[in-house]
Parts: structure tokens; C-alpha cells; sequence
């Protein structure tokens, strides 16, 4: 019997132990923010985002304040875009035609400050912000 029983003990601590280091690689939780594309519109420059909650809660209303840096590295503009509701483990796509904006004059986005954020605790919209881009302008939170 005191085989058998050193045998299950021994797997059950290498399950337990197996079971934590997976909770530790486990990804942290955010708010994935992804500027995906600047295309020339009538209007000016149509700006498309592509964002992944994976924080605790689903978030009801977020709105992201932006600033557009210049070919001088200087504050062209800052504006707030308002990102509705992203639930849980969802990927939304949100695009904002921005007037009198040339897509070729911005030369980086930053996100100054979420607003709103209606859902999570708070705070956590911007201590869990992720940002990248896929094109060459950088996006940075």
C-alpha cells in the first residue's frame, strides 16, 4: 500500500505543480488596442482599430483620447474616439473617418487617456492597455 500511495503522491504534487506553472504562463489581462489601417477619405483620413478585451469584465463604454503627432513630432491634434462596448474575449473592429486629417501627415497616434471606460474597476482601461500597429505609424499607449 505505501507504494501505491507514494506513487499518487508523487503524481499529484507533478499535476499541482503542472497546474500552477500554467496559471503563470497564463497571459495577463488587457486591453488590446491595434491601429490597423489609415486610408484617404473624402472627409479626410479613415482610421480602423481592431481591439481584444481580455480584462476581468466586459467593458459597456470606452472612449480613447487620441493625440496625432506631425512630420515635426509635434501635437497636431487630440480628439476623443469613442470606442462603444467591447465584450470579453471579443475582437471588435471600430473606424473613425477623421475630417481634415491627411493620412500621410500623421506620423504617430498616442493614447493620452481613456475617459470613459465604463465596466472594469477602475482605472484598470489604462493600467491594462496594450497597443501596436500593423502599419508603419507607430501607436502608442
Amino acid at each position: 500500500m505505501t507504494g501505491r500511495f507514494a506513487a499518487f503522491a508523487a503524481s499529484l504534487v507533478m499535476t499541482v505543480a503542472s497546474v500552477a506553472q500554467a496559471q503563470d504562463a497564463a497571459p495577463a489581462a488587457s486591453l488590446d488596442v491595434e491601429l490597423n489601417a489609415l486610408a484617404p477619405s473624402q472627409k479626410g483620413c479613415m482610421m480602423t482599430f481592431v481591439a481584444l478585451n481580455t480584462l476581468p469584465a466586459a467593458i459597456n463604454k470606452v472612449s480613447f483620447e487620441l493625440a496625432f503627432f506631425n512630420d515635426k513630432n509635434a501635437v497636431d491634434r487630440i480628439t476623443v474616439l469613442d470606442f462603444r462596448d467591447l465584450p470579453q474575449g471579443k475582437k471588435r473592429v471600430r473606424q473613425f473617418d477623421m475630417p481634415n486629417v491627411k493620412c500621410e501627415s500623421v506620423t504617430r497616434i498616442l493614447i493620452n487617456d481613456t475617459p470613459v471606460c465604463d465596466g472594469p474597476v477602475a482605472g484598470e482601461c489604462m493600467k491594462g492597455l496594450v497597443t501596436r500597429s500593423q502599419i508603419s505609424v507607430p501607436f502608442e499607449g
